[in-house]
C-alpha cells in the first residue's frame, strides 16, 4: 500500500483491524512493539486516509471496507498526480530563470517570426509540443509519413496525449493509402487523439494551446521557411480556419473501413472518455475536452464502468489499464 502513502506499520495496523474488527486499540502497541504515542499517531493518520473509524464513543476503532478505503486513496492518488502533470507541464517559467541566470534573458516573443530552414521550424515544433498545456491543431496535406517522420513524431505525440494534451489533427485522405501512415495515425486515435480526413486541401498549419501558430511560406515546399505568429490577431484567424477545414473533414475510418469500433471493442468516443476520466478531475472539465455536454460526458461514463464492470471510476481506470485500453 505504499504506493497509497501508507506506510508498512501503517498497513499492518489496518490488516490488524481487518482481522480483528471492533476491538479495542489500548494494547495495540504492545502487539506492534511501539511506543503508545506512535501506534496513537499511526491510527489518528489511518483515520484520515479514512482506512479506519471509531465507534462507541471512541472506545473501539473498525476498519473501512477495503474496496471503498482504497477506492477513496486511487481517487486521491489520481488526482495528485493530475496536479503534479499540470505543475510539470508549466515549467516553462524555470527556462526563462535559467536564461536569466546567463544574462541572456529574451522576453517572450510577440507578434510574428520568420524561422528559416527545415532545422530550425523541426526545434521549434518540438518546443512549442513540449511545452503544449491544453491543446494542438494541426492540418497536414502530406501523402505519407516516411519511417523517419512516424519515428520522430510519435514520442511527442504519445506524450502530449499521456499528459492530457488535446490533439485535433485534420489531414489528407490519400495518406491512409500508406499503410504504415494509416497505421500510425490510427494509433493516435486509439489514445485519444482526434483525427479526421478530408478529400482535397493544400492547408498545412498547426496551433499550440490557442496562442501561436505556424504557418509555412509556401505550403508546396516547406523548405522553404516558415511563419510563427504569437497571440494575435492572425492567430485567431487561422484558428477560425482550422474550424472550417474540421467540420468540413470526416472521422478517420477504422482499419476495416468502417467507423465502429476498435479490435478492444472500444470506440473512438469510449476512448477518449476512459483518456478523459484518467486525467481530467471534474465531469464539466471532461465534456469540454470531448465537445459534450455533461449529461452525455457521464452517461458514457456509466456505460462504460458497466463495461468494465467497475464499481468506481477509479476502478474502472485501472482496469482499463490492466486490459491496455489506454
Amino acid at each position: 500500500m505504499a504506493v497509497f502513502g501508507v506506510s508498512d506499520a501503517e498497513e499492518e495496523i489496518y490488516r490488524h483491524f481487518l482481522r480483528n474488527p471492533s476491538t479495542a486499540a489500548d494494547d495495540l502497541h504492545l502487539l506492534l512493539h511501539t511506543e503508545p504515542g506512535q501506534a496513537r499517531a499511526r491510527i489518528d493518520r489511518l483515520r484520515e486516509l479514512g482506512l479506519l473509524r471509531v465507534e462507541d464513543d471512541g472506545r473501539r476503532i473498525a476498519p473501512e471496507d477495503p474496496e471503498t478505503a482504497l477506492s477513496r486513496l486511487i481517487d486521491l492518488r489520481l488526482h495528485a498526480l493530475h496536479q503534479e502533470l499540470q505543475r510539470v507541464t508549466r515549467s516553462r517559467h524555470v527556462i526563462d530563470g535559467l536564461r536569466a541566470e546567463q544574462g541572456a534573458r529574451t522576453p517572450p516573443p510577440q507578434g510574428i517570426e520568420q524561422l528559416e530552414g527545415l532545422a530550425q521550424i523541426r526545434n521549434r515544433i518540438d518546443d512549442l509540443a513540449f511545452f503544449a498545456r491544453d491543446e494542438i491543431l494541426s492540418v497536414e496535406p502530406y501523402t505519407r509519413l516516411s519511417p523517419e517522420n512516424i519515428a520522430r513524431s510519435r514520442p511527442l505525440d504519445l506524450r502530449c496525449l499521456r499528459r492530457g494534451v488535446k490533439i485535433r489533427n485534420v489531414v489528407s485522405a490519400v495518406a491512409l493509402q500508406d499503410p504504415p501512415t494509416a497505421a500510425y495515425l490510427r494509433e493516435l486515435s486509439e489514445h485519444g487523439a482526434c483525427i479526421r480526413v478530408t478529400a482535397d486541401t493544400t492547408e498545412r498549419l498547426l496551433v499550440y494551446d490557442r496562442r501561436a501558430a505556424l504557418v509555412p511560406l509556401d505550403p508546396r515546399d516547406t523548405s522553404r521557411g516558415a511563419l510563427l505568429a504569437h497571440r494575435s490577431g492572425l492567430v485567431s484567424n487561422i484558428i477560425a480556419l482550422f474550424e472550417r477545414i474540421w467540420d468540413q473533414a470526416h472521422e478517420l475510418p477504422t482499419a476495416d473501413g468502417g467507423g465502429g469500433p476498435a479490435r478492444d471493442g472500444l470506440s473512438a468516443m469510449e476512448r477518449r472518455v476512459l483518456v478523459a476520466m484518467c486525467t481530467v478531475g471534474k465531469d464539466e472539465a471532461g465534456a469540454r475536452e470531448l465537445g459534450v455536454s455533461v449529461r452525455t460526458y457521464r452517461r458514457h461514463v456509466a456505460e462504460l464502468m458497466q463495461t468494465l464492470g467497475a464499481a468506481s471510476r477509479a476502478q474502472a481506470a485501472l482496469l482499463a489499464r490492466e486490459r491496455g485500453w489506454i
